[in-house]
């Protein structure tokens, strides 16, 4: 007979996974550590972290495994090279098996508690995104993400304001659903509404980034989302959608 340790049990339990992505941060992950710790305190479902390190070179990997180590609801996953922010996105969401699994960026200039903004409406959506209702960024970022995010909606049709929020969450069996490729993380909310689900979006608190870097410019943080939205069109057009209704025998 198999006996499931107390860990055990709490991870079949959790209905949460949080994916965070990460490539080069290791300033700042005590500080991720202290903020994710306190947000499970204070979530309104069991929850659980899932880090997915995308080939740092930094030294990410054994500070992972050490605030790993200090928490039974942490968890890693580790990429075998850099793949960039949508493999890793996608990484976490295959190996999630909560029914409800969210993302936020390392760099915390979103807040995990916000999580909790966004819970209580996953009964009725199939995806919750955040909007970053007072951005802290600088004026270029603010211009570039703006007018990316104006050209992506003509595209997409897809209704969201700021896909570029890293602060969502998703049911898992949609986001498994989803076919990812490079840069659509952008476009989930678009990718969502071609399954037929429904998309809501909630003001969330930005903050300015405390340590480390920024993985995007003004160039790619504009030709990349140019570039995809034609990505985006074709896969639209050759999306395949069934559902069955009926089988047997009986």
């Amino acid at each position: 007979m198999e006996v499931l340790t107390k860990n055990d049990q709490k991870r079949m339990d959790a209905i949460f996974t949080i994916i965070v992505p990460i490539y080069n941060e290791v300033m700042g992950l005590e500080r991720l550590a202290t903020s994710l710790s306190e947000y499970l305190k204070l979530a309104l479902v069991e929850t659980r972290v899932l880090f997915v390190d995308d080939g740092s070179t930094d030294g990410s990997r054994s500070g992972i495994k050490s605030i790993c180590k200090k928490n039974d609801s942490f968890s890693y996953l580790f990429l075998d090279k850099n793949y960039g922010l949508s493999a890793a996105i996608k990484a976490g969401i295959d190996h999630v098996q909560t029914p409800l699994l969210g993302y936020i960026d390392a760099d915390l200039q979103t807040d995990p508690q916000d999580f909790n903004v966004l819970l209580p409406h996953m009964e009725n959506y199939e995806i919750v995104t955040g909007v970053r209702a007072k951005r802290e960024d600088s004026l270029s970022k603010r211009l570039s993400s703006r007018f990316a995010n104006s050209f992506r909606r003509l595209f997409t049709n897809d209704g969201v304001d700021d896909t570029g929020c890293p602060l969502k969450i998703l049911r898992t069996d949609v986001a498994k659903a989803i076919p990812m490729f490079s840069g659509l993380h952008r476009f989930l909310p678009a990718m969502v509404l071609l399954q037929g689900g429904k998309v809501l979006q909630l003001p969330v608190r930005h903050y300015p980034r405390i340590t480390g870097t920024s993985k995007f410019n003004t160039w790619n943080r504009l030709l990349g989302p140019l570039a995809d939205c034609f990505v985006y069109l074709w896969m639209k057009r050759k999306y395949i959608q069934y559902r069955v209704g009926d089988y047997g025998p009986k």
